[in-house]
């Protein structure tokens, strides 16, 4: 899963939030060194894309894009689902999107001197086109695509993946909302056996 699929996993509380959305920041075991809330939101992180990359809704996503992606069809596929968690946001969350974005972001500052320096690289420009907001839009999505594209040198070709999301756009809808109402019970129920000592999951 994307950004705010991780954030809304982590519930209401911020340490676990800041710890899901800064986990492909950090490597191996250096979780140890973050608050012990933190450090739990990370193996959180970890625990829900393994659910994901092994569950066959997500293969079966993957497979309408596969013969075009190839191996960056599991990251077009995040994405995916995160548009589809923004443009049904009401469903999912009480708070509106930009308010909890905004939030979010609030956050991050809170926690700045612990961020790792690839996310404190990216905050300004992530908050200035406010990305996870705009994940709510086809448009949107495709300057996300495109960016990401960049970062990988063009060798994913992910600036045209838009095209696909239109196309498969009700079959790929069904697929993430039967996901996703397992992942969030997963992730409910993982979040309910965390140790209140903040040792790992």
């Amino acid at each position: 899963m994307n950004y705010l699929a991780h954030l809304v996993l982590s519930g209401n509380d911020t340490e676990l939030r800041i710890g899901n959305f800064i986990a492909d920041s950090v490597r191996g075991k250096n979780f140890s060194k973050f608050p012990d809330r933190v450090s739990q939101g990370i193996m959180l992180h970890r625990y829900i894309d393994t659910f994901t990359d092994h569950h066959p809704i997500v293969k079966q996503s993957k497979n309408l894009i596969r013969p075009k992606y190839g191996l960056w069809s599991s990251v077009i596929v995040d994405l995916y689902y995160d548009h589809f968690l923004a443009a049904n946001w009401s469903d999912f969350h009480p708070v509106e999107l930009e308010k909890y974005t905004l939030g979010f972001y609030e956050d991050l500052k809170e926690y700045w001197d612990i961020l790792p320096p690839r996310i404190q690289r990216f905050y300004p420009v992530m908050v200035e086109q406010n990305w996870i907001y705009s994940y709510r839009t086809v448009e949107g999505m495709s300057h996300i695509l495109y960016q990401m594209n960049k970062r990988t040198n063009g060798k994913s070709n992910m600036q045209h993946a838009a095209v696909e999301l239109q196309e498969h756009y009700e079959v790929l809808e069904e697929q993430f909302r039967l996901f996703f109402e397992e992942l969030q019970q997963y992730a409910k129920d993982l979040i309910q056996k965390l140790p209140p000592d903040g040792a790992a999951i």
